[in-house]
């Protein structure tokens, strides 16, 4: 089935009791040191509307002492700690078709897992995320104010685009097992914000988000977020610019570099000058979290005695030397075809440039795909092509050609390429560091002000010689009229 964008309105779940589920769930409950709450989270575990024997728990024991005690699978993390650790391994245990994620002081409704799971029977790439209310009751318990707003203001998630993964939460939310797979798991790394990082890379696997209102569960008391939540921001965003490039007000220093770039470019390597005029031209933008990758037969540059300037791959060998130790470059033997989590793949033909704001403008046009017309040769024609990721990663998952599909799901345009600054490399002015091009370049604007001298010239010509002409035309009529 095909959503477009995260507008999930088009899928009809069916209502809660009246069908029959086929799927596996596996809950995964990280846990440290929380006995009395885990008790109770269990206890509600327990009366589950969905089949018993379609559910399973896994209890993933943090490290706590004394060892926690379940009426469960428990698996004991041995190696390393932190939520997004416990996670990991839990999943690694789990054995369901879906895995739902479920935090250990958690009070879930009867109907909340068959909530969850009418979605994951109707789209195999959907992300459910369930209500949390905070408080002491169902009844007096409310949604977190960030949460709720977000809610009001997209219409559900519904208008949320590709932004929808920011309130993936690992309280209560769930995810097929292939998709999470797909995505990479949750990193073990991360002991906070890891859920927010994987909706992240979630999302650029092709997710769609569901918050469901049905699925209610109730936190007793504040999160640590809402009791301490500058001091979580403080944590969490000393690094969560490296993991997701959407956050750009994380990346506002303009010249450092971050672990995941905002944009992969990728370029064939053929002649030399023409391939260094496009890379240096992608290093060189206003996006300065872009990285490259440059494609060619690499593994063919030996290391034998060869001709220094006459050897064959003389072009290549000269484009690795260039790049080698440019960490934002690295050496392909083919494009990839997916890039993720970078949200965004471009492709550039080599010889043509790109303007200081190329990249920026592009992405702005919010497209799955941004085709750009370069010029027409004999074999049709030249183009480049912004590809978001999120868009082609939903395009395979569904099926069919993957162009006609993203233009379905997210759009496409065809745009000109001289309208967003690209220009070919004899055209296109030079990089800073290029001083051959920066001479041409200046001999260029001095024949150009040659020129327009000449025209100023001429115009201050013409203009003496028209306020002389109404005089003696004045003059003339005056006498006229007097003989």
């Amino acid at each position: 089935m095909k959503v477009r964008r995260n507008d999930y309105g088009s899928l009809r779940p069916p209502a809660i009791g009246a069908w029959t589920p086929e799927l596996t769930v596996t809950v995964v409950i990280p846990a440290y040191n929380c006995q009395d709450e885990l008790d109770r989270t269990l206890a509600t575990l327990a009366t589950q509307t969905y089949p018993s024997h379609l559910l399973d728990v896994v209890v993933v024991d943090d490290g706590s002492e004394p060892a926690l005690r379940a009426e469960a699978k428990v698996v004991r993390v041995r190696e390393g700690w932190g939520r997004g650790n416990a996670r990991n391994v839990g999943a690694r245990a789990a054995t369901g078709d879906v895995i739902h994620w479920l935090d250990a002081d958690m009070i879930i409704a009867p109907d909340h897992v068959e909530a969850h799971m009418r979605w994951h029977h109707l789209l195999d790439y959907a992300v459910v995320v369930g209500e949390v209310l905070f408080g002491d009751d169902f009844d007096s318990g409310t949604v977190q104010p960030y949460t709720a707003k977000m809610l009001e203001e997209t219409r559900r998630l519904k208008d949320a685009g590709t932004s929808a993964y920011l309130l993936h939460t690992g309280a209560t939310a769930s995810v097929s097992a292939r998709l999470l797979a797909d995505a990479g798991g949750v990193d073990p790394r991360l002991n906070m914000a890891e859920d927010t990082e994987l909706g992240y890379r979630l999302a650029q696997a092709g997710a769609v988000f569901i918050p469901d209102g049905e699925a209610r569960s109730l936190h007793v008391g504040e999160s640590t977020v809402m009791r301490r939540q500058q001091e979580v921001h403080r944590h969490n965003w000393s690094y969560l610019g490296d993991h997701i490039p959407d956050l750009r007000w994380l990346r506002s220093h303009p010249r450092r570099q971050w672990l995941v770039p905002y944009v992969r470019v990728t370029v064939e390597a053929a002649g030399y000058e023409q391939t260094r005029a496009t890379v240096d031209s992608a290093l060189a933008g206003s996006v300065p979290d872009v990285a490259v990758t440059l494609v060619g037969p690499w593994s063919l540059l030996g290391e034998g005695r060869r001709s220094n300037l006459d050897d064959p791959l003389l072009d290549l060998r000269l484009l690795h030397n260039l790049y080698a130790h440019e960490p934002r470059v690295s050496f392909a033997w083919k494009a990839p075809e997916n890039v993720a989590p970078t949200p965004y793949l471009m492709s550039v033909p080599p010889g043509w440039v790109l303007g200081a704001d190329t990249v920026a403008g592009l992405v702005a046009l919010d497209e799955g795909l941004v085709s750009v017309a370069l010029e027409e040769s004999g074999s049709g024609v030249v183009s480049a092509r912004l590809e978001r990721t999120a868009a082609f990663a939903r395009a395979r998952r569904v099926g069919g050609d993957l162009d006609a599909l993203v233009d379905e799901m997210f759009g496409s345009v065809w745009v000109g390429g001289r309208e967003y600054g690209l220009a070919t490399a004899e055209e296109a002015e030079p990089v800073a560091g290029d001083p051959a091009k920066w001479r041409a370049l200046a001999a260029r604007r001095r024949d150009e002000i040659r020129v327009l001298e000449a025209e100023v010239a001429a115009l201050r010509e013409e203009l003496a010689q028209a306020k002389e002409e109404p005089a003696k035309t004045g003059l003339a009529t005056f006498l006229r009229r007097v003989i």
